[in-house]
Order: structure tokens, then C-alpha cells, then sequence
């Protein structure tokens, strides 16, 4: 990477500083009042919960997360025009909005319930997506490498030992992915269904996050619930309910350790780019980098601050 790419990349991260000026540009841009904006999710995008107006505004956190904004609108339009449970685009806007050279999408805030969503809540989530139609504009092949590199390549604070050893890690599991026979039909998948991505609002299930949406092979919508079936110590088994209800156990495929790396893999370096920016992600970060070099696959992990 050239001088001048490490600049403009220095430019581009999203610090406490320009997490706010970009709050307050988008405040006067929609003539809301965003005093009192409440950070609740900072990893691969940085989301804030307006105090005093009914509304969530999502800045994209690195490039990788830009490139996928204008798909991320279109999806969310799409649903809607479908009349799907899905977190709603805010109304009379154009979106998505630029900010000091950032872009952020501006939503409709859900009343949530507090309820944890269940396996049968999943479930329904992945069928839904599975009953969808080709959309009436491109969505990409699903193709998880482009993001990994992406973000591995937008790190910022690993060694160049660390680096090595998931560009590594990255070309292994791309080798073994040409190795894996799928046995669902592909079709759109929303590319993140986990707990973390349904709000269960009076109505029920809402989905969010349309980041990875493409198309691309059903199992990998079954792949995050068992993983953290695997891997975090969340409260129930959502995974067995999931599976029971789906009809179709992903740990029982032969195919699903590849799947299982990917998604570590996704895990990991989904938070590279503002890995010196949100310090408190820092030690989770390693406990996860370090198990994974360390091949131990029985180690609990816990959700990023």
C-alpha cells in the first residue's frame, strides 16, 4: 500500500470525531434533531438510535461496507414494495445520504419487545427469503471472499505476521469452498441470519442488516445459528429448534466445516478496519484471532461490545 493509500485510508476511518460531525451533517441535511444520538452497535458499520426522533441512522464503517450501500437501499425497497417484516428505509428521502465523504442510511426505528428471538423466528426469517422471487434488479453472486479481503486489506493495528496468516487463512478456505457439493436449491439468501439481526417488534420478526443479500446457496442462511450454536454461549438452542423447524440440520452436512471457517473468518475480520478506532472490541478481537491460529475450536466467544 502506497503512502497515499494509507492517508486517504486513515481519512476514511470513523473515529468519535467523525462519528459526530457526520451525526450532526445528516441532522441538518433531514431537519431532525439528533442531540443525545445513542451509539448501540459499532463493529463493521457504526448505528445510532435517535433520543428525540423515531429514526436509526447506519454510517457504512469501511469500504467494503460502502460498496454495498446502493444494494443494501435497493433490498430494503424491494421488501417493502413486497410488504416483507423487514426494517423499513426512512420516508421522502433520497438515500443514501453523504456525510463528510461518508454514506449513511437513515430507517425507521422498530419498538422492540425485548423478547429473543427464537429458533421457529429464524426459521421463518430463512423461508421467507427462500420464497422470494428473482428481484427486479441484480443482486451480486454470493461471493464471501471479496468482503474478507476487503476488510483484511482495510485492517488497521495487525502485524504483518497477522495479516499473512489470514490472507492464508482466506486462500485455504476459498480452495476448500470449490470442494464443497451444496444440496439445497440456491436462490436469494439474506447472508446474516442470526439473533442479532431480527428485532422482535409487537408484530413479530423484523429482519435488518441487508449488507450480505445475494445469491448464493441456502445453506449458508442455516450456517451463523449453528455456529453460534458453536462458538457463543447464548441463552436456548436456537439451532436445534431452527433445524427441526427448517428440516434440514446443517451440522449434520458434510460441507458445513468449510462453511464454518468462512463464517469464523467473517467473524473476525469484519471488525479489522476500526479495530484501533472501537477500543473495547480490542480484547474480544484477540480472543477470537487467537483461537482460531491457535485451532481451538472449543473456545466460547462472546458478541463485540
Amino acid at each position: 500500500m502506497t503512502s497515499n493509500e494509507r492517508d486517504a485510508q486513515q481519512h476514511d476511518r470513523l473515529t468519535p470525531q467523525t462519528l459526530d460531525a457526520v451525526i450532526q451533517a445528516v441532522g441538518r441535511h433531514l431537519d431532525i434533531d439528533v442531540r443525545d444520538a445513542t451509539l448501540i452497535k459499532f463493529t463493521n458499520n457504526a448505528v445510532f438510535r435517535l433520543a428525540n426522533a423515531p429514526v436509526v441512522l447506519r454510517i457504512a464503517g469501511s469500504e467494503a461496507m460502502r460498496s454495498r450501500v446502493p444494494k443494501i437501499v435497493r433490498v430494503a425497497q424491494w421488501l417493502e414494495e413486497r410488504h416483507q417484516p423487514a426494517v423499513r428505509l426512512l420516508d421522502g428521502i433520497q438515500q443514501p445520504i453523504t456525510a463528510h465523504g461518508h454514506l449513511v442510511t437513515a430507517w425507521q426505528a422498530v419498538v422492540e419487545t425485548g423478547a429473543r428471538p427464537t429458533g421457529h423466528d429464524l426459521a421463518a426469517t430463512i423461508r421467507m427469503f427462500e420464497a422470494l422471487p428473482a428481484p427486479p434488479f441484480e443482486l451480486p453472486a454470493w461471493n464471501p471472499f471479496i468482503e474478507i479481503r476487503q476488510r483484511i486489506h482495510d485492517a488497521d493495528g495487525l502485524t504483518d505476521d497477522e495479516l499473512a496468516f489470514l490472507e492464508q487463512l482466506t486462500d485455504s478456505a476459498e480452495r476448500d469452498l470449490g470442494n464443497v457439493n451444496f444440496t439445497l436449491p440456491a436462490g436469494v439468501i439474506h447472508g446474516d441470519v442470526f439473533s442479532g439481526n431480527i428485532l422482535m417488534s409487537p408484530d413479530g420478526p423484523i429482519i435488518c442488516d441487508f449488507d450480505s443479500t445475494a445469491i448464493g446457496p441456502r445453506e449458508w442462511d442455516l450456517t451463523p445459528v449453528a455456529v453460534g450454536k458453536l462458538r457463543f454461549d447464548y441463552p436456548g438452542d436456537a439451532h436445534d429448534v431452527l433445524a427441526a423447524d427448517y428440516g434440514f440440520d446443517i451440522l449434520r452436512w458434510d460441507g458445513f466445516p468449510v462453511l464454518r471457517q468462512i463464517r469464523e473468518l467473517k467473524l473476525i475480520t469484519s471488525v479489522l478496519p476500526i479495530l484501533n478506532t472501537n477500543l473495547r472490541i480490542r480484547h474480544q478481537w484477540r480472543l477470537r484471532f487467537d483461537s482460531i491460529r491457535g485451532g481451538n475450536n472449543a473456545a466460547k466467544w462472546t458478541t463485540y461490545s
